[in-house]
């Protein structure tokens, strides 16, 4: 192989993936099998199965038991809206922001006190170890779950008051900004990371993906005058969704 030369099995992977793309194995087509793609590329029976991993890897395939390897139904991605961190007229930021996209979403949520891991712990400024309260949610559009989303609060912050558990009381799903400001905490500024990652297996079970998909992560922090008061991990699809902010422009 000379230099800058691909290795077979991504030369056979990049010309499967062109005729997955542009239709030429259109979804639910089975995939060459490994003796055809041998024969059709010479190349050998490792580098056929490994051309095959590299697209099953990449979510283009899927294999069914006794049947073979499929090419998969390629969603259309559709919009995640993010619209800043203060609704108006005291929605929810989720229903306020899909509104914004034409969707209509509901969720599901728990919490539960717990212990900060040092992680959190270092993106809300206390010690690890210290009592928060953790929320899990599971947002759905259509009944379909497109969004999971993990907050941490310091129970410092909100413990003994109406608003420890963010989905019950008087203000229960108004958001951090209202609920917050219900106790004189004024939060002033949000910070959001986006990143990507393998999906861990428990998110793709609820999110109804695959091993090997990819999800993306918002990291939010919401702070009152420097002081981190929430912070979140927000999951999404990457497959399926794509995050879009709208941002004001002062």
């Amino acid at each position: 192989m000379t230099i800058g030369e691909q290795p077979a099995y991504l030369r056979v992977a990049g010309d499967l993936r062109k005729k997955i793309v542009d239709g030429s194995l259109p979804p639910h087509t089975r995939l060459p099998s490994q003796a055809r793609i041998r024969e059709e590329y010479g190349v050998s029976d490792t580098v056929a199965l490994e051309a095959r991993k590299v697209l099953m890897a990449e979510g283009l395939v899927e294999g069914r038991s006794g049947s073979g390897t499929y090419v998969r139904e390629r969603p259309v991605p559709r919009r995640v809206f993010r619209s800043g961190f203060r609704p108006d007229g005291g929605a929810t930021p989720f229903r306020q922001e899909q509104a914004a996209g034409e969707a209509h979403g509901t969720w599901e949520s728990g919490s539960e006190q717990t212990t900060a891991c040092a992680a959190v712990a270092a993106r809300l400024g206390i010690d690890p170890g210290d009592r928060v309260m953790r929320t899990r949610y599971v947002f759905r559009e259509g009944g379909e779950a497109m969004m999971l989303s993990t907050s941490w609060e310091p129970l410092e912050v909100t413990g003994r008051t109406p608003v420890m558990l963010p989905e019950e009381g008087p203000l229960g799903g108004m958001g951090v900004v209202e609920r917050m400001a219900a106790i004189d905490i004024v939060v002033d500024n949000v910070t959001e990371e986006v990143g990507a990652r393998p999906g861990l297996a428990e998110e793709l079970h609820a999110l109804g993906g695959v091993p090997g998909h990819v999800v993306l992560v918002i990291q939010r922090t919401f702070y009152a005058s420097g002081r981190a008061v929430e912070t979140a991990d927000v999951v999404v699809p990457a497959d399926r969704y794509r995050v879009a902010y709208h941002l004001p422009v002062k």
